[in-house]
């Protein structure tokens, strides 16, 4: 019988941030600075996708049981 599953890592906490950091409109309430021409606004949610693949991962690499 295999051991109860416990998902109650603190890690997990982390994966609050890319869902609260992009919900604050003081960040991307502008058009300036541009990157490569590209308005604050687009390439911050870039930013955000990148920063949710980033906590994902860590999260799932300080969790994942060893094997």
């Amino acid at each position: 019988m295999a051991a109860p599953r416990s998902d109650r890592s603190p890690w997990n906490w982390l994966l609050l941030i890319p869902i609260a950091i992009p919900l604050i409109p003081a960040l991307f309430n502008a058009v300036e600075p541009r990157l490569f021409g590209i308005p604050l606004f687009y390439w911050l949610q870039l930013a955000f996708i990148l920063l949710g693949v980033a906590t994902t991962t860590l999260v799932y690499r300080m969790t994942r049981s060893g094997r």
